[in-house]
């Protein structure tokens, strides 16, 4: 139970009691935990998004339940890209670790955070109610499963020290692929198989950005394992968008 409370106090703002798990590697072997809390968050974003559609026009509606999603998360993922993006402007990867550590937004970070949560209102908007519901409860699981597997490939770029290492140190290398099964099945039963294609190219396209990422910077950050959340959410609702528009949702 102490590794649930530390996933939920990571992920989410949510004032959650109890002892939680304590350790360096703690965070690594909470991550079991990560998806069935992004399940939790896509559950309650489903929920408000019945209320939201009651009252307001839809997309009113999408850009109020992405803003709920990122305030519940603290912004944490959100953090996470931002830095990555900025990094990536340094000429060398001591550099972009250096800008990454600083604190202020710059302008590639800023850029990226307007064009996300520009992309992520418009998808949610372009969807009928039905699957907008059953999307909102997929996306926070999938992009929870996304850290497991790229903590799993990719060596930390500072071995010992930080965030990521951590988390890859504690971190099962079953957990990943558990999840993928778990939540490719979940797709599958709430979009039929065209949800489960969907959750497979939302974790290639993640895996695939975390790489690039990680090639640039010398391993893996803790700012990458955020930034891939994000990536894998917002995969999933542009491929629920494009199967929508072709007709196979």
């Amino acid at each position: 139970m102490g590794s649930l409370i530390l996933a939920l106090r990571f992920l989410t703002v949510i004032p959650v009691p109890g002892r939680e798990s304590a350790g360096s590697e703690a965070l690594g072997r909470a991550a079991w935990w990560f998806p069935v809390v992004g399940l939790m968050l896509g559950s309650v974003l489903a929920v408000a998004a019945l209320a939201a559609d009651a009252l307001f026009p839809p997309l009113v509606a999408a850009a109020l339940l992405v803003t709920g999603w990122k305030v519940a998360t603290g912004g944490i993922h959100l953090d996470g890209l931002a830095d990555c993006l900025d990094g990536l402007a340094g000429r060398d990867a001591a550099r972009r670790l250096a800008i990454m550590r600083d604190s202020r937004v710059g302008v590639f970070g800023a850029a990226g955070l307007v064009l996300l949560c520009l992309l992520a209102v418009t998808a949610l908007a372009s969807l009928s109610t039905s699957v907008r519901l059953r999307v909102l409860v997929l996306a926070p699981g999938i992009g929870r499963v996304a850290p497991l597997l790229a903590g799993a490939w990719l060596a930390p770029a500072t071995p010992g020290q930080g965030l990521g290492a951590a988390f890859a140190a504690g971190l099962s290398r079953w957990a990943g692929p558990a999840h993928v099964v778990a939540g490719g099945a979940l797709a599958a039963w709430l979009l039929g198989f065209w949800g489960a294609a969907i959750a497979a190219v939302a974790w290639s396209v993640a895996l695939l950005a975390a790489g690039f990422v990680a090639r640039r910077l010398g391993g893996l950050t803790g700012d990458v394992l955020g930034a891939v959340v994000e990536v894998a959410e917002l995969g999933t609702l542009l491929g629920a968008a494009a199967a929508a528009h072709r007709g196979w949702l």
